[in-house]
């Protein structure tokens, strides 16, 4: 896969594994997934963005049709094929990463997979062996706290949170907190905050800046420093399959995801996880 600034190996020891998480929808969960991926696959990091929600629009958001696609992530769970072969490369010199689409059917997983032994496993066994191509895995989790977004918790190193600045996102965000903490507890010692970003800002609302205080009071250094405007052209870029950074690499939108992309990977330079070994 060809990225800007030639091409990177992946870490020696596999990817580091982050889980995108808000059970509120409309928070720019989708919008951070797809773009903070091709953001650092602009910046010359191994990515591939894994679409576990059933809606798919992580997967067509950047081009991917997965209605055309023989085999998606709903194949990868069942283990009825290679999760290898389920992957859709980005072509030579895109700044876009790897996508691991999926298909309406995928919301059949959680019937499927309801007297299975360890079904929060099975996306962890999906990854496994395609891990060490990368430097890191994204996955889009769906708007809930289900089956879906347990297996994803339970194969992830870290959570990132983006959250809408509104009075409502402060309580949905405790009941995700929660269950963090109880996944982390029963399933995955290793799970992590890895940070919170607040999405949507938007400097005319006073309400903005008060929950913005907020949060930052309470989650600290834990906040990036980033914020994610509200922007047309970042709203406008997945109907047309592309990440905003290729659609308007100039607008407000793309340079805040390229700055969150920058300091994203300092905070992993600072936690011993460069992605450049």
């Amino acid at each position: 896969m060809g990225r800007v600034g030639g091409v990177k190996k992946a870490r020696k020891d596999g990817a580091k594994v982050i889980a995108l998480a808000n059970q509120k929808g409309g928070v720019g969960k989708t919008t951070t997934a797809i773009n903070l991926a091709a953001a650092l696959a602009k910046l010359g990091k191994k990515v591939l963005l894994v679409d576990s929600d059933p809606q798919g629009n992580a997967s067509s958001g950047l081009g991917v049709d997965a209605k055309a696609r023989e085999h998606h992530l709903y194949h990868c769970y069942l283990g009825e094929v290679e999760t290898a072969e389920a992957i859709c490369k980005a072509e030579d010199g895109a700044p876009v990463p790897d996508v691991l689409p999926t298909h309406i059917d995928l919301i059949g997983v959680e019937i499927e997979l309801m007297s299975a032994t360890k079904r929060e496993q099975f996306l962890s066994k999906a990854l496994a062996s395609v891990k060490n191509e990368y430097d890191y895995v994204l996955i889009d989790c769906p708007p809930s706290l289900g089956l879906l977004t347990l297996n994803a918790l339970t194969a992830a190193d870290s959570v990132l949170i983006p959250m809408q600045c509104e009075y409502f996102a402060l309580e949905g965000l405790s009941q995700l907190v929660r269950t963090i903490r109880l996944v982390k507890n029963s399933y995955n010692e290793r799970l992590v905050i890895e940070g919170l970003l607040l999405t949507m800002f938007d400097r005319r609302n006073r309400l903005t800046f008060h929950v913005a205080k907020e949060v930052r009071n309470h989650f600290k250094t834990s906040v990036y420093e980033t914020v994610i405007p509200r922007n047309v052209r970042l709203s406008e870029s997945p109907s047309h399959g592309k990440p905003v950074i290729v659609y308007d690499p100039t607008s407000a939108g793309a340079v805040a995801y390229m700055n969150l992309a920058k300091e994203f990977v300092k905070r992993q330079k600072a936690k011993g996880v460069s992605g450049d070994e």
